[in-house]
């Protein structure tokens, strides 16, 4: 976030604020299980929520009641049955469908599983009395990985990518951030009581933002804010010079200072800036260097030079995380269309798009590297994501941030933090919310007719897709598709001759900056079961120009109907629906306008058991959706479900004869779901909170499984009725995947922060577990 003169600046929402509370030192890495397991148990399914966690459930009396303020929803078990089949119900089958669960988990790469990993054992095991015993552990254990997060101010990170930031710093892992800009908006580091009466000094304030900075991580990383930093000057790629400070306690946490300098204002036209530099409105852009940095001599960059620096970060660091902002935030549908997020963090984005891209042509010895992309201001329009603890602990480092003791830590005349956003730590509701702007769908992992697995993922910006032969083959992969530019987000559907095509949107980058642009493309297997793809072929885009909405395009959300018919469906930037069909002889019909408002994150599809269409998105007070009235027809108009808000990411799949759709509980992390029928419309039925272990994000449901992050960052799971939810020892990036292999087995997959894939399997059966998580291919160092 930047601070620009107050006429520009957003005015902060009155937010209530719990007290501010210091937090005990982060434990070096996840050791157990947290022992609440058991207190997520579903109605029907168990003992009572604890009520440190999960209220009774309750009846949703309409879509005007806010999920926190909900009476009972009635249990109604048999509608909300989560199987498409029958149990395995004799003990000799169940036997057999379990041995075939672990044989699928231990294929990858040939590699046995054996016993004893402590280090693992304690995270697989579920909590709760009569829990099987804990599951096997792989040998080759998840490497962390290395995170490097890029933004443009100080305390972007701290607003927009924690809880993310701190679950990382809190297990361990290597964590690098980079602030492209030194903040130093208008160098008056003070309230807005106090801004009149406060002189200007933007070394001064930059250098008050960067104490808050290494305070803040510090505290997420030792528990004392004042913990020492090593501070030091490096050259850059660029031709310019940086500092980075490593924390002395852990030094695998790093701080890289560029000290740009920023916009100074939201979305109004400043040619000084990362913006006016991109779109050539100036030829340099020049340093602002912090009081008190080891880097003494001011320095400017052109265009080319910010992106090689960003370059020369990425092979210093060799990341197999990155984390930025969103290149293609949107704009306000007011008159003047103004941008949705700083000028600053998107185009800031884009240049860390454009070296990213570089990176991944120029640098062949360096690891596969995953990109996740964070909503920015506008998360404060949208429902909270985090629960109430998650959102006080995020809420604690931004207190530390912000410097609201005002007692001198940091010996250092400047400040030692940010007096700006002490009035109000939380920001416009940042402070409760975190939204990933790409990579939410939750259907990249897909099974074929022979039992095989595929897998789907956007790595150094291309697709690489990752196979497994029949139940128990071995796996390959991943192997990169060509065709570079693939944005974090690929959607598979199985076509009607049993081949699987593969959707995306793509990024290209001209010499011009009307140049940049975004489609959607897809890829098609060139016969069922063949590792062999054709190229990329573009759909083009909805949006008229990246002047428009700024690219603002969801991913596509893809089905295939009853006649076999293929349809693509996204979310454009004046947050209405866009669909292309294709028609029987290969050809595509025009982007098609099906309305609605107010949609945001990416629509889903599913098709019910008349081969009928419907679609989903989510709005900020609910989720609207759309019904084929007919295999063959058109899509039906814009229909209120009369679900509660929802934080936005949807799951959903054909079940029941209608279309079942799971997403969260605002300010909570429960998962709920419903199942969406045609009794005379579109119509929700048996809507039901399942529990769950806090967290945020999308959720994945195959089967009997529900899988999705949990509080710390680590996958959570619920594997049947009546058994409590519990955590696998994975951090990964993105969304998890999940899909029916065969009629008794479900599988799943994530990629790691290493990034890296990682699967398992469960039979379907009332005794189901998890297998043990295997890794596939190498470790992630060189390809």
């Amino acid at each position: 976030m930047s601070h620009g003169p107050p006429s520009s600046r957003p005015a902060a929402a009155p937010v209530p604020q719990p007290a501010p509370s210091a937090p005990g030192a982060a434990p070096e890495a996840p050791a157990t299980v947290r022992p609440d397991g058991d207190a997520s148990a579903r109605p029907g399914r168990g003992a009572a929520a604890g009520p440190d966690r999960h209220a009774a459930v309750q009846p949703d009396p309409g879509a005007a009641t806010r999920p926190g303020r909900d009476a009972a929803i009635p249990h109604q078990r048999d509608a909300v049955t989560r199987h498409g089949h029958h149990h395995v119900g004799h003990p000799r089958a169940r036997a057999v469908v379990q041995t075939i669960a672990l044989l699928a988990a231990t294929a990858a790469g040939g590699m046995l599983i054996l016993r004893g990993n402590e280090a693992l054992t304690g995270l697989d095991a579920p909590a709760g009395p009569g829990s099987r015993p804990p599951a096997a552990a792989v040998p080759d254990a998840p490497d962390p990985g290395r995170v490097l997060q890029i933004v443009a101010h100080p305390d972007d990170d701290l607003y927009f990518m924690n809880p993310d930031l701190g679950y990382s710093i809190t297990a361990g892992h290597p964590v690098t951030t980079v602030y492209l800009t030194s903040g130093e908006a208008d160098g008056v580091n003070a309230g807005a009581g106090k801004e009149a009466s406060t002189p200007a000094n933007k070394p001064a304030y930059a250098e008050a933002r960067q104490n808050g900075i290494r305070a803040a991580y510090a505290k997420m990383a030792t528990g004392d804010r004042s913990s020492a930093w090593k501070r030091s000057v490096v050259p850059t790629k660029g031709g310019g010079h940086a500092e980075i400070d490593v924390l002395v306690a852990r030094p695998q946490i790093n701080l890289v200072w560029l000290q740009l300098r920023e916009a100074g204002n939201v979305y109004q036209d400043v040619p000084d800036s990362l913006h006016g530099l991109w779109d050539g409105k100036v030829p340099r852009l020049e340093s602002v260097l912090a009081s008190g940095s080891p880097v003494r001599h001011g320095f400017t960059y052109t265009k080319d030079q910010v992106v090689q620096t960003i370059v020369g970060i990425l092979e210093r660091y060799r990341p197999t995380t990155i984390r930025t902002q969103d290149p293609t935030p949107g704009r306000f549908h007011d008159a003047a269309k103004r941008y949705t997020d700083h000028q600053d963090h998107f185009y800031g984005a884009r240049f860390v798009q454009l070296a990213t891209a570089l990176y991944a042509e120029g640098f062949k010895d360096r690891p596969h590297f995953a990109v996740q992309n964070y909503v920015g201001y506008f998360n404060g329009s949208l429902p909270r994501a985090l629960d109430p603890g998650e959102a006080k602990e995020k809420l604690d480092i931004l207190d530390t941030y912000a410097w609201l003791d005002r007692q001198n830590h940091c010996g250092s005349e400047a400040g030692c933090g940010d007096l700006k956003v002490a009035e109000h730590p939380s920001g416009n509701g940042w402070a409760q919310s975190i939204n990933y702007a790409r990579g939410t769908g939750t259907n990249w992992l897909t099974s074929d007719a022979e039992h095989g697995l595929w897998a789907f993922k956007v790595l150094d910006g291309q697709v690489a897709v990752w196979h497994r032969s029949g139940l128990i083959g071995r796996w390959s992969g991943p192997r990169l598709l060509p065709g570079t530019g693939m944005d974090q987000g690929i959607s598979t559907v199985t076509l009607k001759d049993g081949r699987i095509a593969a959707f995306g949107t793509r990024t290209s980058f001209g010499d011009k900056p009307a140049d940049y642009r975004r489609e959607v493309v897809y890829a098609v297997q060139q016969a069922p079961g063949s590792e062999e793809f054709g190229p990329w072929q573009s759909l083009g885009t909805p949006e008229a120009s990246d002047a428009d909405w700024t690219s603002d395009i969801s991913a596509p959300a893809v089905s295939v109907d009853g006649t076999g018919a293929l349809a693509v469906y996204v979310r454009d930037g004046a947050s209405t629906l866009r669909g292309r069909v294709q028609r029987p002889d290969g050809a595509w019909g025009p982007w098609e306008a099906h309305g609605g408002s107010d949609l945001h994150g990416t629509p889903v599809t599913g098709t019910d058991g008349a081969g009928r269409r419907m679609v989903f998105a989510a709005t900020t007070k609910s989720v609207t959706g759309w019904l084929q009235p007919g295999p063959g027809a058109p899509l039906g108009p814009a229909t209120p479900t009369g679900l509660p808000e929802t934080t936005l990411p949807l799951t959903a799949e054909g079940r029941e004869g209608g279309v079942r759709i799971w997403f969260r509980k605002p300010g909570s992390g429960n998962v709920r779901t419903a199942l969406m029928t045609d009794a005379e419309g579109l119509k929700a039925t048996g809507l039901t909170d399942l529990g769950g272990l806090q967290g945020f994000g999308s959720v994945t449901a195959s089967g009997h499984l529900l899988a999705g992050r949990s509080a710390g960052g680590l996958l959570g799971a619920d594997v049947g009725e009546g058994r409590p939810w519990e955590r696998s020892p994975l951090m990964f990036e993105g969304a998890p995947s999940s899909t029916m292999t065969g009629k008794n087995l479900v599988s799943l997959a994530v990629v790691g922060l290493d990034a890296r894939l990682y699967v398992t399997s469960s039979a379907d059966e009332p005794d189901a577990y998890l297998a043990p998580w295997q890794p596939v291919g190498p470790r992630n160092t060189t390809p």
